[in-house]
C-alpha cells in the first residue's frame, strides 16, 4: 500500500515575519512589472554594509522549495530560513520624498542601524 508522500515546497508564513505598509507594496508592485525579472520579492540579510548585515532585495521568477512566503499589500515576499530569524517583526515601507525616500527597513531585532537604513547589526 503506497501512502504519498508529503509535497515539500515553501512554507508560508503571516505578516509577522514582515509587513510590507500600502506604500511598499504599489512601488513593488510597479518595479516588478518594469523590471520584468519576476513577480515575487526576495528578501534576504547578508553580511556587509557599515553594520556588519545588510538588507537585500531582487525580483525573481519562482521561490526555492525551503523558502518562506508571505503575501502581504499585494505583494508575495520570499524569505529564507537563515533570513528569516533577522526579519521577524521587520516592516518596510517607502516614501517617494526627494530627500530621505526610497524604501525604509524597521526592524525590531536591530540593536543599530546606519543612516542610510540598509545594514544593521544585532
Amino acid at each position: 500500500m503506497d501512502q504519498a508522500l508529503p509535497s515539500s515546497g515553501p512554507r508560508i508564513a503571516d505578516e509577522r515575519l514582515i509587513l510590507l505598509t500600502p506604500a511598499a507594496g504599489v512601488k513593488v508592485q510597479a518595479l516588478a512589472l518594469r523590471e520584468n525579472q519576476g513577480s515575487y520579492l526576495r528578501v534576504a540579510i547578508t553580511g556587509g554594509g557599515c553594520n556588519g548585515l545588510a538588507y537585500k532585495m531582487r525580483f525573481i521568477e519562482a521561490p526555492k522549495p525551503a523558502d518562506i512566503l508571505v503575501n502581504t499589500a499585494g505583494v508575495t515576499v520570499v524569505v529564507d530560513a537563515k533570513s528569516a530569524l533577522y526579519l521577524r517583526g521587520t516592516h518596510l515601507d517607502y516614501s517617494d520624498k526627494m530627500i530621505g525616500g526610497g524604501f525604509k527597513f524597521s526592524n525590531p531585532n536591530a540593536k543599530a542601524s546606519c543612516s542610510c537604513g540598509e545594514s544593521f547589526s544585532l
